[in-house]
């Protein structure tokens, strides 16, 4: 098992940065579906064994599949209301920058942040998350979630790799540098 574990987003944005357009919708990702492509997904979680995840992320995609994807994995729903763990699915409402730290002291695999903005923003403003995976959607939405707040210390970025697809989705991977 790897020892050194990265904290990854690997998250679907539109072109202007958000990640979901108003009243959290995501049918804007609808455009980039297309059968039997998943844009590196399978090869993704393969590398990873640990999923961070905010509360509302967490009920949309409940909502829209009736059962939680990454249920086999060791999962932390970030929230402020207090939930009963459900399998390896915990409900955790304590220091965010506490867990990822004492996740990142153990050993596995990499921990796979899921969104949302909230989570992701806390992240950043530790300078806790180690990559991107930035699934940009040929879509300009114009207002909504936007991925990036403000008010977060500057990071510089050194870019891995670069895919496009027949979609016109593009896929960006970038590792945190300082």
């Amino acid at each position: 098992m790897q020892t050194d574990r990265s904290v990854i987003l690997y998250i679907a944005v539109s072109l202007d940065g958000y990640i979901a357009s108003l009243n959290d919708d995501l049918n804007f990702l609808d455009l980039v579906q297309k059968d039997g492509e998943d844009y590196g997904y399978a090869d993704f979680i393969k590398t990873i064994d640990t999923v961070i995840i905010g509360r509302k992320t967490y009920d949309w995609v409940i909502k829209q599949v009736s059962y939680f994807p990454h249920a086999d994995l060791n999962t932390f729903v970030i929230t402020h209301q207090k939930r009963p763990t459900l399998g390896r699915t915990e409900f955790y409402s304590g220091n965010l920058k506490e867990l990822i730290l004492n996740l990142k002291s153990q050993q596995g695999k990499n921990i796979f942040c899921d969104g949302g903005a909230e989570v992701v923003n806390e992240l950043l403003k530790y300078n806790l998350v180690d990559e991107f995976i930035l699934s940009v959607t040929p879509i300009l939405l114009g207002s909504g979630k936007r991925l990036f707040g403000d008010g977060r210390p500057e990071q510089k970025l050194l870019l891995i790799n670069t895919k496009q697809f027949e979609t016109g989705l593009v896929q960006l991977h970038y590792q945190v540098t300082n």
